[in-house]
């Protein structure tokens, strides 16, 4: 038996207007090769300037993770050559990081469903560099988009405290939350704007000492580390069942074969020849500057979610589903300012509304249903003035048109009927048009009762008020 220890290298781009050491724009989708300039190109005797906004956001991403902020940290020179750092050296930091020492707490389910407990993964740093450009290898050739290259990107390593791959997916749900709440990155990992390398290395169970570290590198999406690390670990067993000895060295993930491929043997920090960039002047913090930062943090992803728990009246199922995205949880405390009843509000989001996107392949803030809309919807149902049955209604034509909800009901005349004078007509003509079931009913079986029910409100296009309804007939069928 093993002891599993994984730690992750997580890489988010840090969203910013221009890139990290020129004024080129942040931005994705552009043609090839059309936001470059010098100085993100390598050309010689080019100078780079800090971005003080990237710099800023990489110091809010280590206060919101509990990180202590350097005093005094630098940028160094990162020596390789290869074909998408022009330069041949990258930006980055080595021994001076701006953030050090941190934690994420993680808790609830992981991705297989088994319950995690509640646990803090260390973070060994979170230090500032340049991306690099973009590699695509075709059939007969390859090509290299440099638009990003020389984007702010921000390194997260963690603490090996991770021992399976739930762990490992939910530290980087909650880290993906934080950077998302914190407005440091959209962490869009189709995109590239967050990437993964996972160390995972197996030890005797109960061995102090650990076994040798495997990477496997470039992952990008959260179901890709948690298929090669469930991979890897069962591949590294067998080879130590076997009496094999393990080298350090780096991986591929082959996600259409499931399973990790051989890239090379692993680089230790002497190959790139680390040493102060000469072109950059250190930075210092003071006390005062930390402080400042701090005051400018927003909620954490945990915080709002017992919030929502404490004051609005949410289940922790609610609370953590509307928690999942910024965009979700921003929607419904837009909403909340137009209800009192959150929980019937959390209930549409969660149920109706996350739904239809999902299957219409939109965002949330692409919705036509704005926060104020669906709130009056819930006002609706919380009056009487529609039945459930009829707000399902409402609510797609509203999704599909974005119209308010009171004006469709008006449009469409789908004011609940409440008059008992009125629904008591409907509730004769059901038991009237239906003598065998009423006879049933009164001769003990009372299950019939939920079909007159059913009568009832379809003669009354579903607006009759479904609680007048079952009282008028329990009158009527018990007489």
């Amino acid at each position: 038996m093993y002891d599993v220890v994984i730690g992750l290298e997580v890489h988010v781009q840090v969203r910013t207007e221009s890139k990290m050491f020129c004024s080129c724009p942040n931005k994705y989708g552009a043609e090839p090769n059309t936001l470059v300039c010098p100085v993100c190109m390598g050309y010689p005797g080019v100078m780079p300037v800090p971005n003080r906004k990237a710099i800023e956001k990489t110091i809010m991403a280590g206060l919101m993770c509990s990180c202590s902020i350097a005093p005094y940290s630098k940028f160094d020179r990162k020596s390789y050559f290869y074909p998408d750092m022009p330069k041949n050296y990258q930006i980055s930091q080595y021994d001076l990081p701006f953030c050090l020492k941190g934690k994420v707490h993680i808790s609830g389910k992981g991705f297989s469903g088994e319950e995690l407990g509640d646990k803090e993964i260390g973070i060994t740093r979170i230090h500032l560099e340049e991306d690099v450009a973009k590699n695509t290898h075709l059939a007969g050739y390859s090509g290299i988009d440099f638009n990003r290259a020389g984007v702010p990107l921000m390194e997260i390593v963690s603490e090996p405290d991770m021992t399976t791959a739930d762990e490992a997916y939910a530290y980087l749900s909650a880290l993906k939350q934080i950077m998302q709440y914190a407005g440091i990155s959209d962490c869009d990992m189709e995109k590239g704007q967050m990437r993964c390398d996972v160390n995972i290395s197996l030890k005797p169970t109960g061995a102090v000492k650990f076994g040798t570290k495997i990477e496997i590198k470039n992952l990008n999406s959260f179901r890709s580390v948690h298929r090669s690390l469930l991979h890897e670990i069962k591949r590294q067993g067998k080879l130590l069942d076997e009496g094999k000895i393990l080298s350090q060295e780096t991986r591929g993930w082959n996600d259409d074969l499931g399973e990790t491929y051989l890239l090379r043997s692993k680089e230790n920090a002497h190959d790139y020849r680390y040493f102060p960039e000469p072109d950059l002047m250190p930075f210092k913090f003071t006390d005062s500057d930390i402080d400042a930062f701090k005051k400018g943090l927003p909620e954490l992803p945990e915080a709002k979610r017992e919030r929502f728990v404490s004051s609005m009246g949410l289940t922790t199922y609610d609370a953590h589903v509307l928690t999942l995205e910024k965009a979700y949880a921003d929607y419904f405390e837009e909403g909340v300012a137009f209800t009192k009843n959150t929980k019937q509000l959390a209930n549409w989001i969660i149920t109706e509304l996350l739904r239809e996107l999902s299957n219409a392949n939109v965002s949330i803030a692409e919705s036509k249903i704005r926060p104020k809309q669906l709130a009056e919807l819930v006002e609706l149902i919380s009056s009487g003035a529609v039945t459930g049955k009829t707000a399902k209604d409402v609510f797609t034509e509203m999704f599909q048109t974005g119209k308010d909800a009171q004006s469709i009901v008006k449009e469409k005349g789908l004011v609940q009927v409440t008059d008992s004078s009125e629904i008591e007509k409907f509730v004769t003509q059901a038991i009237e048009q239906n003598p065998s079931q009423a006879e049933q009913y009164r001769s003990g079986k009372t299950t019939v009762f939920q079909f007159f029910v059913g009568q009832v409100m379809k003669l009354s296009k579903g607006k009759a008020n479904p609680q007048i309804v079952q009282k008028l007939l329990k009158e009527k069928l018990d007489s």
